[in-house]
């Protein structure tokens, strides 16, 4: 990135002058255009170059959590509640975007499975990663920490399948059609072809060495369309990809949370009382789990 800026080469009293701390705007990521991302970067915690050799590099590097948006593409949360929590935890806060329409004009789902004709959604937030490291070289970059809710929580689920290494901890909100560990059946639905795909195999001993959160309302109890929809959906766009949603997400996050059990990966299942597929409503729930480990550091 020739003539890029960094926190490292901008004087510090002119950071906030060119968006590069509190809220970043959105910006498009150079390799690839089409994917942006949004930072929020609390000005008072951020050490905007810890190799400078200062009085300020001991300080180190900020932890940073990626929050991944579902079908909507709604990224609000890093406007208004994620911010007094990246504030007083602290960290930093990154949420890529990962526009539809990418594999097609009808194209909602591909970013949730990872792998499309048009996109590889989990290389494209490594490149957003290396660019933020790039950018901003006080935010610890090498190992992150996770949420997503709904579509969100499919990616995020399945991102920890193949990059166990690059998550510190992880909170899977309610994926309505998740990849279970199973042999048996091709990805997403199971992990069959996951190295065809995608050159990587899943390690369960690793995915088991991160801190796992399972987070599904209570009352998560309805189906996303009914076998009208889904059938004319198969008939419209055609079959492949996610499948039909068949169970409802309380009844699919149990045999989430028995499929990793069964592999030997151990998580915290909290079902929150009293919520259907709400976000904002299971958001306390995630952020206590979330912010011990990341006040724990890396």
């Amino acid at each position: 990135m020739d003539n890029a800026l960094t926190t490292a080469n901008v004087p510090s009293q002119f950071l906030a002058d060119v968006y590069f701390v509190e809220h970043v705007p959105l910006f498009a990521l150079q390799v690839d255009p089409r994917i942006s991302y949004i930072l929020y970067v609390p000005a008072t915690h951020y050490n905007p170059d810890p190799n400078s050799g200062t009085s300020n590099s001991a300080i180190g590097k900020l932890p940073l959590l990626v929050y991944i948006h579902g079908s909507g593409r709604n990224t609000v949360a890093i406007y208004n509640e994620l911010v007094p929590f990246a504030n007083s935890t602290p960290c930093a806060i990154l949420a890529p975007v990962f526009p539809a329409g990418m594999n097609g004009p009808n194209d909602i789902d591909s970013f949730k499975e990872l792998h499309s004709t048009a996109l590889r959604s989990d290389l494209a937030l490594l490149s957003v990663l290396d660019e933020v490291a790039y950018r901003w070289p006080g935010l610890e970059t090498s190992r992150i920490f996770m949420m997503g809710f709904s579509g969100g929580g499919q990616f995020a689920h399945r991102f920890l399948y193949l990059y166990p290494e690059r998550l510190a901890a992880i909170s899977v909100g309610a994926p309505g059609r998740p990849t279970y560990l199973d042999d048996s059946q091709e990805w997403p639905v199971g992990i069959a072809n996951a190295s065809t795909l995608f050159n990587r195999t899943v390690n369960t001993d690793l995915v088991g060495d991160v801190p796992i959160q399972l987070v599904v309302g209570s009352n998560d109890t309805e189906l996303h369309g009914d076998d009208d929809f889904w059938k004319w959906e198969q008939e419209v766009l055609g079959v492949g990809g996610l499948p039909p949603m068949n169970e409802t997400r309380l009844e699919s996050m149990h045999r989430l949370h028995d499929s990793l059990t069964h592999a030997g990966i151990e998580t915290e299942l909290d079902i929150v009382d009293g919520i259907a597929h709400d976000e904002v409503g299971a958001r306390s729930t995630v952020l206590k789990f979330l912010q011990p480990w990341i006040q724990k550091g890396i």
